[in-house]
């Protein structure tokens, strides 16, 4: 009975110093190869901020393989990309309330859908999967919309998130040789809720 007792404290012990130590390690060891980054806009008086983790292509296939096509893709590294919005804005002609969302992609080769997500795990993966699952509550999705992806001439060696202001402004994504811009605009009127 002693030993079993003293064999349940080491596991205890060991599983302690993995949680918090060891996990704290790892997700600081993989921000070196795929540094934090923030884009701010200004959108009319709206502030919108994107913040996610760059990975690199370092030679690697990217899409349909590292990122395989049809599964949830927490769309960067490490903690899931999020999404702030001032006041409440549209997403091609869904509303989408004012606040903080994580955003989750299904990439497949000819369109994107993306999803915005009242949640905001802590880390994007499951451990437990090896990385192949992520941690995205499904019950928690506000909005989910489907844009065409464009190949882009040159490859985008880091995965990159920017606001662009053209015809019409964009949330662009772009990685190795895959560009996709969703568009965004202004509520015409009232503020949307989330149900």
């Amino acid at each position: 009975m002693k030993v079993l007792k003293k064999l349940l404290i080491a596991l205890l012990v060991l599983g302690a110093l993995f949680y918090f130590v060891g996990i704290p390690y790892l997700q600081s060891y993989t921000k070196k190869y795929s540094p934090e980054t923030t884009t701010t806009y200004d959108f009319d008086g709206t502030e919108l901020q994107v913040h996610y983790s760059s990975p690199s292509k370092k030679e690697r296939e990217i899409f349909g393989a590292l990122v395989p096509y049809g599964k949830v893709w927490r769309t960067g590294a490490n903690e899931p990309t999020t999404f702030t919005t001032s006041t409440g804005i549209k997403i091609i002609d869904k509303p989408l309330p004012a606040g903080t969302y994580s955003i989750w992609t299904i990439p497949n080769k000819e369109s994107w859908k993306i999803i915005f997500n009242k949640e905001v795990p802590d880390w994007g993966v499951t451990l437990s999967s090896g990385g192949r699952e992520t941690t995205r509550n499904e019950a928690a999705d506000v909005l989910q919309v489907e844009v065409p992806v464009r190949t882009l001439s040159q490859t985008q060696e880091n995965f990159t998130i920017s606001f662009e202001d053209k015809e019409q402004s964009y949330l662009s994504f772009a990685w190795d040789r895959v560009k996709i811009n969703v568009p965004i605009s202004k509520l015409s009127q009232g503020k949307p809720t989330i149900n």
